[in-house]
């Protein structure tokens, strides 16, 4: 019996033709030039107009060019892979827009002074002074938010993933989801109204704390709760067949596999408080001095500090660009959190391989 030989030349005509790798940059660039040109020949003055016109043409020319040469099935796909790097694009460019706008006007009065001394006796309208205080009030008050609510977080998704059955969790789940979507303004009127109201305890930086832990709870218990969910079941299983208590399971085998997660979502939780300032104008108030102590007397923060020297400067002055260098002073400190939140991930993460 003989068999069929398939030669390079036979085996190449089983494929279609193809576009070459550098089609997609040809039709980027050319979807640019020709939307550069219509929005010259119409007169539109705005770079979202002529940007949406070049992303719509390069989806068009995409889907020809391959329908043209690999057919509709392979257009198809090639559509898509435009469509994902249209969105990428247009997601990514206000993101780079705002970090070079902050960084351009940032770095103005952004040095080792600014960052080491506070206002004190210097009005708005003046140069000099810092964001010393508001950095200590931002850090102090965060800080205590996230000692309250990391560990009643972490506890709580423990309890809905491991034990939580029948209506007491049905009930916790219903809260978290509705604590999940409360504006930043009615957890400071709440605390506004017992903390400060009721119990005559004056405004501080503890009050805006317990403001950002009813905001940060149900951000912990979300994403904690979603990590543990990822763990296998067999991992818990095997613990458990070895006669290991369900507890300590958790401690030992649940807990270090999904410690990554867990840490990545605080870090988000904490981004998402940092930057609150409903709250602190409500409890916290500001000042231009340094207040050490978060439990008595108002205190400074860096949201607060950027919406009083841009209210109080007019779109121009010293005042602008202290508000300015805050910004990205605080935009530094998300962006430290995270890739703090990441090395402890990577040195926590469960080892694997021999």
């Amino acid at each position: 019996m003989s068999h069929a030989m398939i030669t390079p030349k036979s085996a190449s005509s089983l494929h279609g033709a193809r576009l070459p790798k550098w089609y997609a940059v040809a039709v980027a660039v050319g979807s640019v030039a020709l939307g550069l040109g219509i929005s010259a020949v119409a007169g539109l003055d705005s770079s979202i107009q002529w940007a949406l016109i070049a992303a719509v043409l390069f989806i068009v020319g995409s889907y020809v060019l391959s329908a043209t040469v690999e057919g509709k099935r392979q257009a198809k796909d090639r559509t898509a892979t435009s469509l994902v790097w249209v969105a990428f694009i247009i997601a990514v460019i206000p993101l780079a827009s705002l970090i070079w706008e902050t960084l351009k006007r940032g770095v103005k009065v952004l040095d080792g002074y600014f960052l080491t001394h506070s206002m004190g006796v210097v009005a708005d309208t003046e140069p000099g002074g810092g964001i010393y205080h508001a950095i200590l009030g931002t850090l102090e008050q965060v800080g205590i938010a996230s000692l309250i609510s990391v560990p009643i977080g972490v506890l709580t998704a423990i309890y809905l993933v491991e034990y939580g059955r029948g209506k007491l969790a049905q009930a916790v789940t219903f809260f978290v989801d509705v604590m999940t979507g409360i504006p930043s303004i009615v957890a400071g009127l709440f605390i506004l109204s017992l903390w400060i109201i009721i119990l005559d305890m004056g405004y501080s930086g503890f009050a805006g704390s317990l403001a950002l832990c009813i905001l940060m709870i149900p951000v912990v218990v979300r994403s904690t709760e979603e990590m543990l969910k990822l763990v296998p079941n067999e991992l818990r299983e095997a613990s458990l067949a070895l006669g290991i208590p369900k507890w300590r399971t958790i401690l030992k085998v649940v807990l270090p596999t999904s410690i990554g997660g867990i840490t990545t979502g605080v870090m988000l939780a904490i981004a998402r408080i940092t930057g609150e300032t409903a709250p602190v104008l409500l409890l916290v108030w500001g000042t231009s001095v340094i207040n050490a102590n978060p439990f008595q007397d108002p205190q400074a923060s860096l949201p607060m500090y950027i919406y009083l020297q841009y209210q109080n400067s007019g779109g121009e002055g010293a005042a602008y660009d202290r508000a300015w260098a805050a910004a990205l002073t605080l935009i530094a400190f998300i962006m430290i959190l995270n890739l703090v939140a990441r090395g402890i991930a990577r040195w926590k993460a469960p080892k694997t391989g021999r």
